[in-house]
């Protein structure tokens, strides 16, 4: 491509939150827009980018002359461990540090052009919950999104925590909150969101410390985000329509582009189909292993990239999946359990091995999809949430932090294709749900509301879609228009 035709190409720079469910929705949104004329500059953090060199190979991120990828530190100590990195300390390092490095990345790309014949920057998606990138679009003079990888209901969750300290109802008086019942209180003044308990919001207001780092966090995350030329959600008008409509009237233009990857399964094969986002090595050989099962036969048991459980907790799973009696595949990352390796009993083992599988990391979305899978238990993290209704998949949910209680309380009441596992997990409690939403008559019901779902981002998806005619909007009417501030 000659470096005429490069420079009129707009530019867009990318940067998700360094965790793996921030990572592969950013990368779906920027696939999207490569292909709609767009060069890209895909910006990891150098700790994520040494993952993805090895769980990828050495040429996976070469990319292409006009989809990049860079890197900036991420203000923590040097490592080489193949884990998530801790959030708190991770949200503080990012907002703390990672501006100046960012500013440097951008004014480097824009000597480039003058040199190269590559494009100059012409706009910036970022995390919401990167939204030191502001600052840095501000002073180029481009349009900044940001796309928070949330749900809508999360963010709105999010956004009351102003609203929930002025009130009293956070930080907690003291432990005792946490167990006495106080976290079932109503809250009923939220604009778009009806019943909802203290308990389903996101859970970092469960804290004593008025000082807490997160909550600070999320108070300067929202504030900033009305700063943006607009935000992005990877949700569907019609699944979160109540929350949405109350945040069009709170914050600049917000847009729906999802389900994202139904959008990008749309795009004819090209050299960035090959492009992948998984940290940790894919056991491809689970897909082969659902093959040979029956269709909708499958529990498929995945707590995403960043819960953690204690040893006891896994063993409860463990023989709560074994009693159920249902052959299942359960991905195990290797930083799973507190502190230690995850280790089954091997008793688990022996009576399980003829109806399971157990893996250390898949492709999700593919597996979600396979026929043979009939329900999904979940931390109920949004990309696995969005990904599950996408399949007409339901789901079991134990959520472990920040918005996925929300999102829980919503896949069982709202949307009607869940029911939870409480905290405190017993095998028991894993066994009766696993097999009612496998065999009973609820699991049924749960299994047609999924289906009923399925079709409607389905709907969403389609050229003449709401997700389709958002993303014609973003482009051409925030990302290719001149900032406005």
């Amino acid at each position: 491509m000659g470096s005429i035709e490069m420079t009129q190409k707009p530019h867009a720079v990318c940067i998700p939150y360094p965790a793996q469910g921030h990572i592969n929705p950013m990368l779906n949104l920027a696939k999207l827009l490569h292909h709609r004329g767009f060069h890209i500059t895909f910006v990891n953090t150098e700790y994520n980018h040494s993952r993805l060199l090895r769980s990828r190979g050495p040429s996976s991120l070469d990319g292409l002359p006009s989809f990049r990828f860079l890197t900036i530190p991420d203000g923590l100590p040097p490592s080489d461990a193949d884990t998530t990195q801790d959030i708190p300390a991770l949200c503080q390092s990012t907002r703390k540090f990672c501006l100046p490095y960012f500013r440097d990345l951008l004014e480097r790309l824009n000597e480039e052009s003058a040199t190269s014949g590559s494009p100059p920057v012409s706009c910036v998606v970022s995390d919401g919950v990167m939204s030191f990138t502001l600052d840095a679009a501000e002073a180029l003079g481009v349009p900044e999104v940001l796309f928070w990888t949330t749900s809508a209901c999360g963010f709105m969750g999010y956004v009351q925590y102003r609203n929930l300290i002025d009130k009293g109802l956070t930080p907690l008086k003291d432990a005792s909150h946490l167990t006495n019942g106080y976290l079932d209180t109503i809250i009923d003044w939220i604009p778009g969101m009806r019943n909802i308990r203290l308990r389903d919001l996101p859970s970092f207001i469960r804290t004593t410390d008025p000082d807490d780092l997160m909550i600070d966090f999320c108070l300067g995350e929202t504030k900033r985000a009305k700063r943006a030329s607009a935000i992005i959600f990877n949700t569907f008008d019609r699944l979160e329509h109540e929350v949405l409509d109350a945040l069009r009237a709170m914050f600049p233009l917000i847009y729906t582009l999802g389900p994202l990857h139904f959008l990008t399964e749309q795009l004819p094969d090209d050299d960035t189909r090959s492009i992948g986002s998984n940290l940790w090595k894919e056991d491809r050989g689970c897909l082969e292993w659902l093959d040979s099962k029956p269709p909708g036969s499958v529990v498929y048991v995945n707590f995403g990239s960043v819960t953690v459980m204690s040893p006891v907790q896994l063993v409860e799973f463990a023989w709560g999946l074994a009693n159920s009696g249902q052959t299942f595949l359960w991905v195990i990352r290797p930083d799973l359990v507190v502190g230690d390796t995850a280790i089954l009993p091997p008793e688990f083992l022996a009576t399980t091995r003829e109806r399971s599988l157990l893996a250390s990391w898949c492709p999700q979305e593919q597996v979600l999809s396979h026929p043979a899978v009939g329900e999904f238990l979940t931390h109920s993290g949004w990309n696995s949430t969005i990904e599950s209704i996408a399949a007409g998949v339901p789901v079991v949910c134990w959520p472990f932090f920040a918005e996925q209680q929300t999102n829980c309380r919503y896949s069982c009441e709202e949307w009607g294709i869940g029911m939870e596992i409480n905290g405190d997990v017993k095998r028991k409690e894993v066994e009766r749900q696993v097999r009612e939403l496998m065999d009973g008559e609820r699991g049924k019901e749960m299994k047609r509301k999924a289906m009923e779902w399925k079709e409607m981002a389905r709907e969403a998806t389609r050229p003449s879609g709401s997700s389709s005619l958002n993303l014609d909007e973003v482009i051409n009417k925030v990302l290719l228009s001149p900032r406005r501030d």
